[in-house]
This record gives C-alpha cells, sequence and structure tokens, in this order.
C-alpha cells in the first residue's frame, strides 16, 4: 500500500472514531435526560462528529504542510477556493494549493548591470493526494522580469517571460534588496 493510501486509510479511522466519539456524547445526553432526548440524536450527533473532524482536517491541511518545510522555506503565495459541495467554505475559503521559494537554493550572479538569480519555485496542491510540482525561474531584479527555464541545460522559455510586481512576496523573497 502507498504512503498515500495509507494517509487515506488512518484519516477514514479517525473519522470513524470522531463519530463514535460525538455518538457516545449523543448516548449520555440522552441517558441524563432520562431518554427525553429523541433516538436520533446519537446517529445526527455521530455524522456531525465525522463532519467535524472533515472539516478541521482540510483547513488543518496548510498549517500542517507548512510545519513539514524546512526552516529555509518561505511561503511567497497560497491559493483559497469555495466549493458548493463544502458551504462552509463560504465563509471562511479553504486553502488548496501554496507556492513555496527554498531560500537555501538561490544563485545569485551578474550579467552586465543586472542582477538575475536563479531559483525553485515548489507547488502543493491539495487533491485526493497531495500533489507536489517544481519549476527553476530566472529572475531580473532589475528589470523584474521572470522566465522559466527547462531541461537539463536550464534553456529559458522566453514565451512565457512575464514581468513580477517588486511588491509581491516573491520578488521581496528573491530579490531583497532591489
Amino acid at each position: 500500500m502507498s504512503l498515500e493510501g495509507l494517509n487515506m486509510l488512518w484519516q477514514l479511522v479517525a473519522a470513524v472514531f470522531a463519530g463514535l466519539g460525538a455518538a457516545g456524547v449523543g448516548l449520555i445526553l440522552r441517558q441524563l435526560s432520562g431518554k427525553r432526548l429523541p433516538r436520533w440524536i446519537v446517529p445526527a450527533l455521530g455524522g456531525l462528529g465525522m463532519i467535524g473532524y472533515q472539516i478541521h482536517y482540510e483547513y488543518a491541511w496548510f498549517d500542517y504542510k507548512q510545519a513539514q518545510l524546512p526552516a529555509s522555506a518561505e511561503v511567497v503565495s497560497t491559493e483559497t477556493d469555495r466549493m458548493f459541495w463544502r458551504p462552509w467554505t463560504y465563509i471562511v475559503p479553504l486553502t488548496t494549493g501554496f507556492t513555496v521559494l527554498d531560500q537555501s537554493n538561490l544563485v545569485t550572479q551578474e550579467a552586465g548591470e543586472d542582477r538575475l538569480v536563479e531559483f525553485i519555485l515548489y507547488r502543493f496542491e491539495r487533491q485526493h493526494t497531495d500533489m507536489v510540482s517544481h519549476q527553476t525561474y530566472l529572475l531580473n531584479c532589475d528589470a523584474r522580469e521572470m522566465v522559466p527555464l527547462s531541461g537539463d541545460n536550464r534553456e529559458p522559455r522566453y514565451a512565457e517571460l512575464r514581468h513580477v510586481e517588486g511588491s509581491t512576496p516573491l520578488f521581496q523573497a528573491v530579490c531583497p534588496n532591489a
């Protein structure tokens, strides 16, 4: 069984136990009320316990992943989403992805009067299994232009050249003195 499959199994076990615990609370409340509370309170609280655990797990994902990053990693952007099948995300949007810059991998070069910094961005996405991808970039700190690099020889893909605003967290992290 893969690591992701094992993780999903443990999440299912945790959700079942959260439901059983909440159902137990419902049973105790029913007993304490002298059985005046309806019988459906037990499975209803069990279901709410499972949903509550799932909501907690989804919202804790970003903090959990961020805690696993090395000290040299800096989150430079996050993406949130609202989903109609998760109505609570309209109140507090769910973090579904984030981009990380590892400060220890910055390579600075001078090209004429321009300062160029080569770096790797790591992208984490929350899906049914966590997705991680990475891409090497070259950023001209003076012109504020960024281009992805491809292949082992790090050829710039000029068709994907883009301008980077100086106020963005990515630019501030890569070119702090620009």
